[in-house]
């Protein structure tokens, strides 16, 4: 809990009827830690940077929601970009923004929309 007493988010959570594929996915093509996996729970906790993720296994999840979308950083957006179409994911190409960072959106095997983005390196 923070120091002010306001709930900190631990994790953000997706349940999905694709339970190893997903967890496979975020692993070897988005790169997240597995830190932790119990199988017989259908339960994976995976690092990405300071935040996590859950993946709950549920035989009936319901679809995809088109009101969230899961943001992530990183430093190389190309390597990122190589390993999703490598892995044959329909991503749309990356745009700069005004702001000046990079950003693709693709869909993870469920359909859940992930939005990565990186800023400009700075020489």
């Amino acid at each position: 809990m923070s120091q002010r007493g306001a709930p900190e988010l631990f994790c953000v959570e997706l349940r999905t009827a694709r339970w190893v594929e997903l967890v496979e996915w975020y692993r070897s093509v988005l790169g997240l830690a597995v830190l932790v996996r119990v199988v017989d729970d259908g339960y994976a906790l995976l690092g990405a940077g300071d935040g996590r993720l859950a993946i709950l296994a549920r035989p009936d999840p319901g679809p995809a929601s088109g009101r969230v979308s899961l943001g992530f950083e990183t430093a190389d957006l190309a390597a990122v970009e190589r390993r999703l179409a490598a892995a044959g994911a329909e991503m749309r190409p990356p745009r700069t923004h005004a702001e000046g960072f990079r950003e693709l959106i693709v869909h993870d095997p469920d359909g859940n929309t992930l939005r990565l983005f990186s800023w400009p390196s700075r020489h």
